[in-house]
């Protein structure tokens, strides 16, 4: 029998947790008189949040310099270039001009490092650290600009990373109360393990960060770290507060809009996902069409808002986005732009259960192996559920690679759903057991599920229909663990509870 996990083991965490977040926040709280004690008198830029950070440039320099940082916290790389671009225009001689362009090319959580841009950035203001050194308007400018030659000196990307952490912390330990040392240390943090969750490293990550958004509650990059740390079913509810701060702290910044969604989608939000990633489109394609650019119709936010209206079952609005994305296929779509489309694609159909929907959002068959086997996929698990396993048995047999843990498990749910329409209905759900467990393994990913049928809501569903209600209520507990609020696996839970009430009665 299939037995759910012991109840204690996300509340433990959770407790353990709230501990370590507390504790850390306090042993690093920003105190009075510290050396190296830097000026905190705040400067609001309307639109992008409020920050401190006194500097050595003229007075023509600060706007766009204070502007271009807090559009760098909230990740709007390509208008925080431009704004210190500015800057150096106006004082060409200020260091930390070309230092903050040169920060605008790396991106920490995105697995994304400009190496040769940041260079070339840093070269315009001189040809080697040294020099660079010497053109600081004090020590700490100079320890700013060191924390560059690490990030982008000698090394594999990971080691980099690592020596630019390392030279953060340095900077944030011999300037304590300086809030961009801070903030910047706790983004280092997080970038130090290329994107992937480790809970040790984000909790420490978000006691750096906290006690920015204590002293500025206004800060863009003290609330944007911490959602990051948090933005998982488990810790999710300790990033809710800055989640629902970050909206009002930025409201020009549409990564910012769409960034307090993270949050919402861990805890189940479906209202307040679709709300953000609404205002993150519209803020996103204002810039777009500023900039003479088309509008993002396949893009992140374009994706996270269809999740949203899939999850509160407003088909017409998901239908919309949808067909919007699909007619994108043919205007010479991009990597990113095809990608968004297969993932939406698939979420569309497996979602609402409507398998005729994909003849209505064909495209040629992709010619590489990875999106390939996405939207074949799509099309072998829609005729599965309408009695065909024909053109799932010929998915499998093309022996199709699946370049990551979550591409293999949709092979999986493919054998276990053959197997099972084959009448071996022991070893069909045997494969989707192993399966499940195979994903509850997986570190939590952030955002809508990238196994897109969620494998216990799977098993699940399989177990309801052999009547097996005990075992499905189990694995649809599982489901809501991972994936907290999917309407189907919501409603597999009940009608699993409804089976066994109804077999008791």
């Amino acid at each position: 029998m299939f037995h759910s996990a012991p109840p204690t083991k996300h509340f433990l965490s959770v407790v353990l947790l709230a501990g370590l977040w507390l504790a850390g926040c306090e042993s690093s709280r920003l105190g009075p008189g510290a050396a190296g004690s830097v000026d905190r008198e705040l400067v609001h830029v309307e639109g992008l949040g409020s920050m401190s950070f006194p500097n050595s440039g003229n007075e023509a320099a600060q706007e766009p310099f204070l502007r271009g940082l807090l559009l760098l916290h909230s990740f709007e790389f390509e208008p925080a270039a431009e704004a210190f671009i500015e800057a150096q225009q106006a004082d060409p001689e200020f260091a930390l001009a070309y230092w903050g362009e040169a920060m605008t090319y790396n991106h920490p959580l995105w697995r994304q490092k400009d190496a040769e841009a940041g260079r070339k950035a840093l070269e315009k203001l001189a040809p080697t650290g040294e020099e660079r050194r010497k053109k600081a308007g004090s020590e700490r400018e100079a320890l700013y600009l060191g924390t560059l030659e690490a990030l982008y000196g000698e090394g594999s990307k990971e080691e980099q990373d690592l020596a630019y952490m390392d030279a953060m912390r340095h900077l944030h330990e011999t300037y304590p109360d300086d809030h961009e040392a801070r903030a910047f240390y706790s983004l280092s943090i997080l970038g130090s393990r290329d994107g992937s969750r480790d809970f040790t490293t984000y909790m420490k990550a978000a006691a750096v960060a906290r006690p920015v958004f204590d002293a500025n509650p206004n800060h863009p990059g003290a609330v944007h770290y911490i959602i990051h740390s948090f933005d998982d079913p488990i810790h999710a509810p300790l990033g809710l507060l800055a989640a629902q701060a970050y909206a009002d702290i930025a409201p020009n910044a549409a990564h910012a809009q769409h960034m307090t969604t993270h949050i919402f989608v861990a805890m189940g939000m479906w209202k307040e996902v679709v709300s953000g990633n609404i205002r993150a489109r519209g803020t996103e394609d204002a810039q777009r069409e500023e900039r003479g650019r088309r509008a993002n119709l396949c893009g992140h936010y374009s994706s996270w808002l269809h999740y949203g209206h899939l999850m509160l079952e407003e088909t017409a609005e998901a239908e919309a986005l949808m067909d919007a994305c699909h007619g994108r296929m043919s205007e010479d779509a991009d990597d990113a732009e095809r990608d968004y489309f297969l993932s939406m694609r698939t979420r569309h159909v497996l979602d609402t259960e409507d398998w005729s929907l994909t003849s209505r959002w064909t495209i040629d068959p992709p010619a590489d192996d990875e999106e390939r086997l996405r939207y074949e996929f799509t099309n072998a698990f829609a005729a599965l559920r309408q009695g065909n396993a024909e053109p799932a048995r010929k998915l499998l047999a093309e022996g199709l690679q699946p370049s990551s843990p979550e591409d293999q498990l949709h092979l999986d749910e493919l054998r276990g759903l053959i197997a099972i329409s084959e009448g071996n209905t022991d070893a069909g759900l045997g494969i989707l057991r192993e399966a499940a467990e195979a994903e509850d393994a997986l570190p939590f990913a952030f955002g809508p599920p990238e196994v897109f049928k969620p494998t216990f809501e799977l098993l699940g569903e399989e177990l309801l229909r052999q009547g097996r209600g005990e075992e499905a209520e189990a694995a649809f507990r599982r489901a809501n663990e991972r994936t907290p609020g999917r309407t189907l696996s919501v409603r597999g839970l009940d009608q699993a509870r409804e089976t066994q009430h109804a077999s008791s009665g």
